[in-house]
């Protein structure tokens, strides 16, 4: 059919008709938004487009005005023997496809078909079609390194085939696409942040490591966890509690015989360091007498079959209802579940199993035609249309409760389902992985294309869920994991023990170096995290942003960005033996280990013309100020570097009133000596009095240092130090 964009401008009409003329009756014509190119298939596709749930404002998408140009990437509008709505694009010759959100498989996309269908995917492999989540979304890099990016904006069931172009097939009504376009992949992904957000700046322990199983129990394991990682000074910070705490896996209850007194044990791991995290299923007990279950029932709150009544499924606590949060009502009384759970000293929240997930049903989901009622910008409709937005909701509600309980604080959800745009309640991680070297190597690309399609916080679990695995397989996985987002360690019932000690001497000193780094490397990842939190880049980028053009870089995922100055390169095979291909230009190796090597963990190389601010290894990240501040210098050809440190108070929001510190320190050479100062400041918060340690990396990996104080230039003799 032809395909055109509405506009609401008096003038909207005469534009069309004009470029109508101009292209022929059948031509499609484009309308502008802030950051993009909208398209829907009719006039009447346009008017009866269902809201956005990806933008972060769906009043943006419809601020509709006439386009000057059409832009290079047109669309095709038709309708498949499926009666599925589907848009197509061709794309040019060397044009290298990513994003896709949460799905198995290398970076490089092209010749993939997967489904954005929210599906419970324990033991996912290359082949399974749909994972946990849904990004509706294409990254498109072409061969001179210009890109553009294609959203499909349709929360219904939707195949993403990229086999031939891109083609998106969705159920349910017409929908409109969005088309970024920009002259790097990364002005792409910061025209999407626009429409669809970014990250809320975590709490900086958010950003230490993360100790779970399912599960730690009873009370006295997770002290003996707890006092382990201590004695043997292996950093952590939280801790984490699966559904063996709840009462007969009742959400918001405790089991008195394994957890007595919550509170208490909350209060003595935070005086050791340690932050906690509790999990929250959707799934409700329907038990009379439950309070969660009388009160959501009095409040008519649960989701409803086709006929009107209360929709049942079976999960882990047996036959249970379901919140259905299209509801304003429903939101605001699920949010308000968490001013006593969060009283008794929890730090965050765990939201699993919502995608939604249920037991003993081929479709593992509730049915289609279940009836969410909605409320609000959102209108009465078919779980078919909000299934894959039902985990968002719920992580969005969670969030709010949270914000509600602790308004000081800085909240943290982490979320199995979610969809594109969800990454503004909470972080995730890619689910029920296995203890194989294939879900090792995947971890780093799947990491990569969640960021590629918005979402920047996210990890997988260290050692894998499902299976035991061995000692060198995990001391690979936790060097390469300690260096993403999210680094958390998690296995499930019945595996062996995979603490970081848990192999023998040699993994747990691998597990603790490669913890070591992490926490030597908390202020540049924070750092890179409140970039994130402004402009929607990922922390963890894909080796070809350092180079968009090389044809070379486009499929390396043995290696990875930690922001644009440090390489990260693993290894991922048993022998680690792969060649993975380097970007043009200088990128000196680095050690942030005192000279301590293994050979288990990535290489590490820092960008030429970069600055990397280090801090000191701690055992939790507020344990002791930032003192002393290290610099890692890398000139480039010049003999000039820049590097970036932002600091605030790494809780609450005192930072949005200016009570932060954004410093640039600037290197120079000059002769046989290279002198650092400070070249640029911004915000409110004092200056702390602290020594600094710069450290240049000499081309042969050898390093020069000096020490100053912060705020004084500091020179460094690169004749010296050898």
């Amino acid at each position: 059919m032809a395909s055109h964009l509405h506009t609401q401008s008096r003038f909207g009409m005469a534009c069309l008709l004009a470029q109508v003329l101009a292209h022929g009756a059948g031509a499609q014509v484009s309308s502008a938004l802030s950051a993009s190119t909208r398209w829907d298939a009719s006039e009447a596709a346009a008017d009866a487009a269902l809201p956005s749930m990806s933008f972060s404002d769906a009043s943006r998408r419809e601020q509709r005005a006439p386009a000057s140009a059409a832009g290079s990437i047109r669309p095709r509008f038709s309708t498949d023997d499926r009666g599925r709505q589907v848009v197509s694009f061709e794309i040019p010759e060397g044009t290298s496809l990513y994003g896709t959100g949460e799905n198995a498989g290398p970076l490089l996309r092209n010749g993939r078909v997967v489904e954005a269908w929210n599906t419970d995917a324990y033991g996912y492999r290359e082949e399974t079609r749909s994972l946990y989540q849904s990004h509706p979304w294409v990254l498109a890099v072409r061969a001179d390194g210009t890109a553009f990016g294609v959203l499909a904006d349709t929360t219904w069931r939707c195949e993403i085939d990229l086999s031939d172009g891109i083609r998106f097939a969705a159920e349910g009504p017409a929908y409109p696409v969005l088309v970024y376009e920009g002259a790097t992949p990364e002005e792409v992904l910061k025209k999407l942040a626009s429409d669809i957000g970014t990250i809320e700046l975590p709490p900086l322990w958010a950003l230490g490591y993360h100790q779970c199983r399912y599960s730690y129990y009873p009370e006295a394991r997770v002290r003996e966890i707890a006092s382990s990682f201590r004695a043997k000074r292996i950093p952590c910070d939280v801790i984490w509690f699966d559904i063996d705490y709840m009462r007969g896996y009742r959400v918001f209850t405790f089991d008195s015989s394994h957890f007595p007194d919550p509170g208490a044990l909350n209060a003595d791991l935070h005086a050791s360091g340690f932050r906690t995290i509790w999990m929250i299923d959707p799934g409700v007990k329907a038990e009379p007498g439950y309070s969660v279950f009388d009160s959501g029932s009095a409040g008519d709150h649960w989701v409803k079959r086709a006929d009107g009544s209360v929709y049942n499924g079976e999960v882990w606590p047996g036959q249970c209802v379901f919140p259905d949060y299209t509801r304003p009502e429903t939101m605001a009384w699920w949010a308000g579940l968490y001013k006593d759970f969060m009283a008794m000293g929890i730090d965050g929240v765990w939201n699993d199993m919502n995608e939604p997930a249920v037991f003993n049903v081929p479709s593992k989901t509730m049915p289609e035609d279940n009836v969410h009622r909605g409320g609000a910008l959102l209108s009465e409709g078919p779980h078919a249309r909000y299934h894959n937005v039902y985990g968002m909701l719920m992580a969005k509600g969670t969030l709010q409760g949270i914000r509600d309980a602790n308004p000081e604080k800085r909240p943290f959800v982490l979320t199995r389902a979610n969809y594109i745009g969800g990454h503004r309640y909470a972080a995730t991680w890619t689910g029920d992985n296995a203890a194989e070297w294939y879900d090792l190597e995947n971890s780093i690309p799947m990491i990569l294309n969640l960021g590629l399609s918005g979402q920047p916080f996210s990890g997988p679990d260290i050692g894998g869920f499902i299976g035991n695995g061995d000692g060198q397989q995990f001391a690979r996985w936790m060097g390469i994991g300690s260096l993403l987002p999210f680094s958390r360690g998690h296995t499930g019932k019945g595996n062996r023990d995979k603490e970081p000690w848990a192999y023998d001497a040699n993994v747990e000193r691998s597990c603790r170096l490669a913890l070591e780094r992490r926490y030597r490397l908390i202020p540049y990842l924070y750092t890179l995290f409140e970039e994130s939190s402004r402009n929607g880049l990922p922390v963890a980028r894909p080796a070809f942003f350092a180079d968009p053009a090389d044809p070379a870089l486009r499929s390396e995922d043995d290696s990875f960005l930690l922001g644009e100055s440090l390489l990260v390169v693993a290894k991922v095979t048993p022998l680690g033996d792969r060649m993975p291909v380097m970007p043009r230009g200088i990128w000196r190796p680095i050690n942030i280990n005192d000279g301590a090597t293994d050979a288990d963990l990535p290489d590490l190389y820092l960008k030429g013309g970069s600055i990397l601010p280090l801090g000191p290894i701690e055992q939790y990240v507020d344990e002791r100020p930032l003192d002393p501040l290290t610099l890692y210098v890398s000139l480039d050809e010049g003999g000039t570097a820049t590097g970036e440190l932002y600091e605030d108070g790494g809780d609450g929001y005192g930072y949005r009133e200016g009570k932060y510190l954004r410093t640039k320190y600037v290197a120079t050479r000059e002769g046989d000596s290279v002198r650092v100062r400070i070249g640029a400041t911004s915000g409110a918060m004092p200056r702390q009095v602290r020594s600094v340690v710069v450290r240049v990396i000499r081309d042969d990996g050898s390093e020069a240092h000096a020490i100053g104080r912060d705020g004084e230039t500091i020179v460094v003799d690169l004749a010296g130090g050898r």
